[in-house]
This record gives structure tokens, sequence and C-alpha cells, in this order.
């Protein structure tokens, strides 16, 4: 069922959070007219606490509490099928991510799971330039406290070689690293 909202005066802080997501996601709210394409394409909108087109309606109506308290931005698959669809070229995707990444700046994350696995991930891009998947596994468990949850599944994984023990090396890690780097001088994680 459709949730009402009402528009709230936006504080000083507001705007400039808000002018802060879209100029790191490269788009503009305002150019969203609701259409509900973005929704409508989803392939886990299903499982949101608030569509696509919600969450951009959440920050038209300067509701920027509830729209970096919503699950539905770690739900979010980042497969940019919204922002492929959206006729007035809002880059929806970027927007989640933007979103993302203030929730967990600020320390409104809803989701430590998720939260915990996006570190994991990272770490491992980071250390070895790509996914090195059993150190991802063993480093979300230990932040998440599941020590062994999917350990049954680890012997299996190896013995078919879907998984490795080890990481592999690939060319241009240094690379990978400087984009890292990058990232962290201009005030990224």
């Amino acid at each position: 069922m459709e949730q009402a909202f009402k528009i709230r005066p936006a504080s000083q802080e507001q705007k400039k959070l808000l002018a802060q997501i879209e100029s790191e996601a490269g788009t503009s709210i305002n150019q969203c007219y609701q259409c509900g394409k973005c929704s409508a394409g989803c392939p886990v909108a299903f499982a949101m606490d608030y569509t696509p087109r919600q969450v951009i309606r959440l920050l038209q109506l300067n509701l920027m509490e509830e729209a970096l308290g919503a699950n539905s931005i770690w739900i979010c698959a980042s497969c940019e099928m919204c922002s492929t669809r959206c006729p007035r070229e809002v880059d929806i995707a970027s927007l989640m991510d933007a979103l993302r990444r203030q929730a967990l700046v600020s320390g409104r994350v809803t989701d430590k799971k998720v939260a915990a696995f996006n570190k994991a991930f990272l770490d491992s891009v980071r250390r070895f330039g790509k996914l090195f998947e059993a150190g991802l596994l063993l480093e979300f468990n230990t932040l998440t406290r599941q020590f062994f949850k999917d350990a049954e599944l680890g012997l299996p994984m190896l013995k078919r070689k879907k998984v490795h023990l080890l990481p592999e090396k690939i060319k241009g890690n240094e690379e990978v690293k400087k984009i890292f780097e990058r990232v962290k001088e201009i005030g990224g994680e």
C-alpha cells in the first residue's frame, strides 16, 4: 500500500547532505517525475521496504532520515535496471550507492551483516585485486560472529575447485591499490 508522506522544510544541513549525495551520484532527484518505471523493473523491489521510486520521493520530500534508514538501500543489487529504465536519466543505482555510503559514514546502518559483507568484499579486492572467496567468507563470518556458518560447504567446494585456499595473483594489483588510495584521498572509505 502506498505510504503518504508530507513535505518537510529542509534544514540547511539536510540541503547540504542531499547536494552531497546528488553530487556523489552524479544525478539530480528533481529530474524524477515519479513514473515508477524504476520500481517496475527492479528485480528486488518485492523485498524492499521502499521501492526505488519511493526512495527518490523520500529525498524529494526532505525525509533524509527515512531514506538513510531504509532497508531498501541495502537490498538494492546495484544491477542498474532502474537507471536504465528511467526516461529522465536519473541514476537511481548511483543514488542508492551514495545513500549506502552516507549511512555507513553517519553510523545509520540498519543491517549490520550487509555492512560487514561490504567491508569484507572491499578488503578482499583491496588486498588481492579481485575477490578471494574463502577470505571473504572467513572475514564476513568473523565480523558477524557466525564462525561456523556454511562450514559444511567448504570441503565440497574445495574438492570441485569452486574456491581456493590461497588467493590468486592478478596482473595490475598495484593499479587496484592505487584506486583505493585515490578513493581514500577524496574522502571515501
